[in-house]
């Protein structure tokens, strides 16, 4: 009897602290954005700085090491990056009439043949609309300007907060083990042995969530930005990179990008045979993603559903906006790991 009401008192405790938690994450969201960013960075980090660390290089060398590689990593990506991007928007803009002019000759007709929607849609005004708007682009930045400084607090904040996420990284980095060491003192001694292998089994969880799914994004990335290139599509690139970044949430990257290449490919080929090999990079990199990329980088340890990361991206961000989608999968994990040391010792103690 005495030690179901222990696990009940174990679990109200925990109900509490982790409802407790949510709530003073939730008070304090506005200000927490760069020190939840400068701590995932840093326990991606860590384990680079504790290597160089381990070979007689001193934490605050090491630490400054890894945070200028990671920022001239960083810098070298945007610098490539932004040129790419660039061009893929000004083709785009230019292409534009021609899309229109596609839409009104093959699109709307189509629509009203084989849905019943006649669609009104005046696409020679369109054209000239946006022409019109294309030119005066600059008078159009102009009237902007003024609501970018009514809301320079706005900005001033943003950069702000952007400047922080360096400073806290270096010293979380700096003094990881010290910080780590200082946590196992306020944790009481008969508690450590209850928490302890929660902790170790939730960082084992947390680094290979992190790590496999880094490395998942990165080869996805590279395979559709390939496969839709060869293709011919013009826009393999956005497309390819955005259908590659969002494989973190199952099946939504491939969905995504399949209906924006399949989109694209409708108003630049207008020829079913080139669309399914669009739809043919798309099928294969499913199958590769889910059947052998995914299981062999992350594996099948963490046990998270598709269903539940869905359900708690869409939910820690409606509660906390961006620091909760920062921390749902995070969380998700532990939560799940501590939800089986329960269970285990339930039973254990039934």
């Amino acid at each position: 009897m005495d030690s179901k009401h222990s696990i009940d008192r174990d679990f109200l405790f925990w109900v509490l602290f982790i409802a407790g938690c949510g709530f003073l994450t939730y008070l304090l969201s506005p200000i927490l954005t760069p020190f939840l960013l400068a701590a995932v960075i840093a326990y991606i980090c860590n384990p680079f700085v504790s290597w160089l660390n381990s070979h007689n290089i001193s934490r605050t060398i090491a630490t400054i090491l890894v945070m200028v590689l990671s920022l001239a990593v960083f810098t070298a990506l945007i610098l490539v990056m932004m040129p790419l991007f660039e061009r893929e928007t000004l083709r785009l803009i230019e292409r534009m009439p021609d899309y229109l002019e596609t839409i009104r000759e093959t699109g709307i007709p189509w629509l009203k043949t084989t849905l019943g929607i006649d669609l009104q849609l005046d696409v020679t005004a369109l054209k000239q609309a946006f022409a019109d708007h294309w030119k005066s682009a600059g008078g159009i930045a102009a009237k902007m300007l003024p609501s970018l400084t009514s809301g320079g607090m706005a900005v001033l904040d943003f950069i702000m907060n952007l400047l922080l996420v360096p400073v806290v990284l270096f010293y979380l980095l700096r003094d990881w083990n010290i910080l780590i060491a200082e946590l196992n003192e306020w944790i009481p001694s008969l508690w450590k042995k209850q928490i302890y292998p929660m902790a170790r089994e939730a960082d084992r969880v947390l680094a290979e969530f992190l790590r496999g799914q880094i490395a998942v994004i990165l080869l996805m990335c590279i395979f559709y930005v390939t496969g839709l290139w060869l293709t011919g599509l013009e826009f393999s690139l956005p497309i390819g990179l955005v259908a590659g970044i969002l494989v973190f949430v199952p099946y939504l990257g491939a969905i995504v990008g399949l209906s924006l290449a399949t989109f694209a490919a409708l108003l630049q080929f207008q020829d079913w045979g080139d669309i399914i090999w669009v739809w043919i990079v798309f099928g294969t990199g499913q199958l590769l993603e889910s059947m052998l990329i995914t299981p062999w980088l992350v594996g099948e340890r963490i046990g998270l559903h598709p269903i539940i990361v869905i359900f708690a991206l869409l939910a820690f961000g409606q509660l906390f906006g961006f620091i909760g989608i920062l921390l749902a999968l995070p969380i998700s994990a532990v939560l799940l790991v501590w939800l089986r040391q329960l269970h285990q010792q339930y039973i254990n103690r039934t």
